[in-house]
């Protein structure tokens, strides 16, 4: 058994590291699932950029081992931020949200490997910040603004009317934002429709770690 070691140390001494291969990339649990190659979108947004998180956030995805394959900061025009979120467009804060969206620049980036949507979206926390567990970005870094308002305003990502709540309109409120600093992609498809969305195929590059860093095994 030494020997057989000692031949694969000697081998990866003068050869370096195998490429990944598929032993590679199953959980080393009994019957865990496979592990795939993926890439995802995460934007830090505009209040995140401003408190200056962006070098924290990119630092813990590198200590994750992922590998940062796109990034630019941008003023997001309203076109691409209606297209990002087609979704929400009957929700009542989609206004608010596509002003927030727009207050500031947004630091988007493509980040590669193992199954790296579903760790990104581990990583990030509750899209609620205030369900967000410690340790995550949004558990570490939301922050919430409250303040008093007398009539119908966008709160962060919740449209309020006064008098929906029995309320008149000189009514004082006390209405809270929620700022959940970042996005992530929630699924593969998503993540392929948004990279497309953010990025030309010429701003991403494929490059080659050498080694160095393998998202093959969580940190």
């Amino acid at each position: 058994m030494g020997g057989l070691y000692g031949r694969a140390a000697l081998r990866a001494l003068l050869c370096g590291p195998r490429p990944p291969g598929p032993r590679q990339l199953v959980r080393p649990s009994s019957g865990g699932p496979s592990w795939t190659q993926e890439r995802t979108l995460v934007a830090v947004k505009p209040d995140g950029v401003q408190r200056r998180l962006i070098g924290a956030v990119i630092q813990r995805f590198e200590r994750r081992g992922f590998k940062l394959v796109g990034m630019k900061m941008l003023q997001a025009p309203e076109s691409i931020l209606a297209e990002h979120y087609q979704d929400l467009q009957r929700k009542p804060f989609y206004p608010a949200l596509i002003s927030y969206m727009s207050s500031g620049p947004v630091v988007a980036m493509v980040w590669e490997g193992y199954n790296v949507v579903r760790a990104s979206r581990a990583m990030i926390g509750h899209s609620d910040s205030t369900e967000a567990a410690p340790g995550t970005i949004r558990g570490d870094f939301s922050i919430h603004i409250s303040s008093h308002l007398l009539a119908p305003v966008g709160a962060g990502e919740q449209q309020i009317d006064p008098r929906a709540l029995g309320c008149t309109l000189e009514t004082k409120l006390l209405v809270t934002w929620h700022r959940n600093i970042i996005h992530a992609s929630d699924s593969v498809e998503g993540a392929q429709r948004e990279i497309q969305l953010w990025f030309q195929s010429s701003e991403l590059v494929n490059w080659a770690d050498g080694g160095h860093y393998s998202s093959s095994y969580p940190a």
